[in-house]
């Protein structure tokens, strides 16, 4: 029931149009108007199957509508997701979706909601990148797989239907022919002939048809590495900003590698001690400003032992390095460029608690605007609680204050202040160059003393395993567009039968160049040349 017979007696596999030996229409005898060669009449599965849910899904993916419109989509997703930035190139303190809804409003905030702020890692772009794969998968099995059967059991004797409907063809009345000639004739123009009872089959440049094939493997692995970058520890793209004198763990090394920055150094371009070349861009600037050089100086540690919860790690000095503008820092799979800094950002601020009316102190406090603490104690019954802190003050659109970001650009403090005579507590706000008091009856206020600022460098922390991969795929993509662009599959077969000898040939493409081989190949022998049907009809 899964089969077809051919009255040459081959048995083809069930959905077969043309006989994989003789190539005699099975199920189109009677029309007359050329074949589609275009999988050499095989049977294919999606063409023949379509009942159960594996054949409707195979079906589906199978189409090659249903692969461009996949692409299609993925690639307006793609454009979609540069109208805005992605996660990892907001500020890194700020909350995504706080800060997309803040920067951009409803639109904004809707682009967060669909996903289209991490677009490469949401869970609906990877289907889509998955469902071309699966797509491109199915669609070449169901077409490799039989076409490569057809073409491998292609007979060289073939049914004179077969011959007349294709695309060249001629007939020469004729009671003899000399073979020898023209198999050296084909031989010499790299053609592989098979003989088959007075028949002839010429054929070359099969691998051709494979290109397409080969083209889907290397398109295959390329989306598998891409597909790969979601996978932990195989790809790392973040932004690691450390201060002067501080130490952060590496991101992406799951808290084995820590970074100290010693000292960032950054260097300007002096008008009166540089070359003609550079005087004439320190000139535009105006304020000397052009940078010559900025690096960081850095110690890269490895953690000894396990993590401990609330312990400090044990570090163990593993290099130092110069990190500048395209020199980065290389260990294991990981590189750290330098791509940015920040200068005399607020790190500290002292404050003291005086008495409003005498100016006396009673203390002063130093207020970390990165890890501040919650209770300063001055002794004798003196102490400070820091009730809230807004490390980048505004008035929202409430009127109420609010912080844009975590960075400390204008720190504000609302200071709680307990004293002996005021145990019950009084309460201000603290902001630059501002104070505002719960009451108008304080007593006591927060005097600011001064500031401490560190330089803060940043560094794109990189890896990437997937690379190989992407790199393979692409290689072995451009061979496939090479492998089908370039070469052409050509067959040409000549049957001598009733003193008629029938003369066909097929190409994949460039007829035009099939039909120049065949006046050179039969040019001084007595047969006719075949014509273009197609030109004909």
């Amino acid at each position: 029931m899964n089969k077809d017979t051919c009255e040459c007696g081959h048995v083809n596999p069930k959905g077969t149009l043309l006989c994989e030996s003789c190539g005699n229409p099975i199920a189109e005898k009677e029309k007359k108007e050329l074949l589609d060669m275009k999988y050499e009449g095989s049977a294919r599965r999606s063409q023949t199957y379509k009942k159960t849910v594996v054949d409707k899904v195979w079906n589906f993916f199978s189409s090659v509508k249903v692969g461009v419109w996949l692409i299609v989509i993925t690639l307006i997703a793609s454009a979609i997701g540069t109208i805005f930035p992605q996660k990892q190139f907001i500020p890194p303190t700020a909350t995504a979706s706080e800060f997309y809804k803040e920067e951009y409003g409803f639109f904004g905030d809707l682009y967060y909601q669909l996903g289209f702020h991490d677009l490469y890692g949401s869970w609906w772009y990877i289907i889509l990148v998955a469902s071309i794969g699966i797509s491109l998968v199915i669609a070449s099995l169901d077409r490799f797989v039989p076409l490569y059967r057809a073409l491998k059991k292609q007979g060289v004797t073939r049914h004179e239907s077969f011959l007349k409907r294709q695309r060249y063809y001629s007939s020469t009345q004729i009671d003899t022919i000399e073979l020898d000639g023209i198999i050296k004739k084909f031989a010499s123009r790299r053609y592989k002939v098979r003989e088959e009872n007075g028949n002839l089959l010429a054929e070359k440049g099969r691998f051709s048809r494979w290109g397409p094939y080969v083209n889907h493997c290397g398109l295959i692995l390329f989306l598998f590495g891409a597909m790969l970058r979601s996978v932990p520890g195989m790809y790392v793209d973040e932004v690691l900003w450390v201060r002067e004198g501080e130490i952060e763990v590496i991101p992406g090394t799951e808290g084995k590698y820590y970074l100290e920055n010693k000292d960032f150094i950054m260097e300007v371009y002096e008008k009166d001690k540089e070359d003609e070349v550079f005087e004439e861009a320190i000139t535009r600037v105006g304020d000397g400003s052009v940078v010559k050089n900025f690096q960081s100086n850095v110690v890269l540690y490895e953690r000894m032992g396990d993590i401990v919860h609330g312990a400090e790690p044990e570090l163990k000095e593993v290099t130092r390095k110069e990190i500048k503008v395209n020199d980065p820092l290389k260990f294991e799979s990981f590189s750290l460029y330098q791509v940015d800094y920040k200068l005399n950002e607020l790190n500290e601020m002292s404050f003291s608690l005086i008495d409003k009316e005498t100016e006396e102190s009673f203390g002063q406090i130093s207020v970390d605007l990165i890890e501040p603490e919650e209770t300063y104690e001055l002794g004798n019954g003196y102490k400070v609680e820091l009730a809230t802190y807004l490390p980048d003050f505004y008035y929202n659109s409430e009127g109420l204050p609010a912080t844009k970001t975590r960075i400390p650009n204008n720190p504000a403090f609302v200071f709680k202040m307990y004293t002996p005579d005021k145990p019950e507590g009084e309460a201000s706000l603290v902001a630059i160059q501002q104070t505002i008091e719960a009451s108008d009856n304080n007593q006591y206020k927060m005097k600011f003393e001064g500031v401490e600022t560190k330089d803060l460098t940043a560094l794109t922390v990189r890896k990437d395993l997937t690379l190989w991969f992407l790199g393979i795929g692409g290689a072995i993509f451009m061979v496939g567009v090479i492998q089908g662009m370039y070469w052409n599959h050509r067959r040409i077969w000549i049957k001598h039968t009733n003193g008629t000898v029938h003369i066909a040939a097929h190409t994949n493409k460039n007829w035009y160049g099939l039909s120049r081989e065949l006046d050179t190949l039969l040019d001084g022998t007595n047969l006719e040349i075949p014509k273009d049907q197609k030109e004909k009809s």
